[in-house]
This record gives C-alpha cells, structure tokens and sequence, in this order.
C-alpha cells in the first residue's frame, strides 16, 4: 500500500506564491485524489470559478500517467502563478514526452492532451524534468 504525501510549499520567487503538492500511487483512484487537491487549491486562492477546467486538466494528465509511467507514484504541483491564473504539472518520471494523436470517432481514447491544450496556456514538458 502507498502513503499519499499532502505538502503545502512556498514558491522561491519574488512573489512568493503558494503551491500544494501531492505524491500519489500509480492507480487510478489517484486521479479523483489529484482533482481533490486541486480543487482544495483553488477555493483556498478563492479561484472556484476555473475549477471544472483546471480538473478536467489535472484528471487527463495523470491519467496518462497512470497508463504511461514507469514509477510507481505520480508527483502533482499546483502553483499559483498569478493573481487568476494556475500551474498544474504532473511528474511521473517518464523518459518519453506525451505527444497529442489524433483520435478516430470510435476510439475510447486519445483525446486528453487535445483536451489539455484546449484548456491550458501552451502546454510543455521536459523529459526527466522535476516539476
């Protein structure tokens, strides 16, 4: 059994703005626990207004890494990086970069990054990066 590890950190910026970050277990049931800790962010910034949007994020990226990583956790980050806006990453470790593909009518996935990306500023990522 994994432990889930809650830490509220302070930003090293300028700004000094707050983050939360969870590890989590490679599992599905981390995917309600990651909207769960972004959701608790975002009412403590008072941002309720964005919050559908940034969970549907958070859910389909680790989602991904719950099918894709090779550890066995999932880091997930939410920083505050302005006075309405959020930084969401999800490090899991991976050697290889999440790529957007073009799903078929039928298919039952393949549309999460498309999806992210249609919520999100541009989206980047860093393989072997630290979030």
């Amino acid at each position: 059994m994994h432990e889930t590890h809650v830490t509220r950190v302070t930003e090293s910026s300028a700004r000094d703005l707050p983050a939360y970050s969870v590890t989590l277990p490679r599992t599905e049931a981390s995917v309600a626990r990651a909207r769960r800790l972004v959701s608790a962010s975002l009412r403590a910034w008072a941002l309720d207004a964005g919050a559908a949007d940034v969970c549907l994020v958070v859910s389909e990226l680790v989602t991904n890494a719950v099918r894709h990583a090779r550890l066995e956790v999932v880091h997930v980050k939410v920083s505050r990086v302005g006075p309405r806006r959020v930084r969401v990453a999800v490090v899991d470790r991976s050697r290889a970069l999440p790529r957007v593909v073009e799903a078929g009518g039928d298919d039952e996935s393949g549309r999460g990054l498309a999806a992210v990306a249609g919520f999100s500023a541009p989206v980047g990522g860093r393989a072997g990066a630290v979030g």
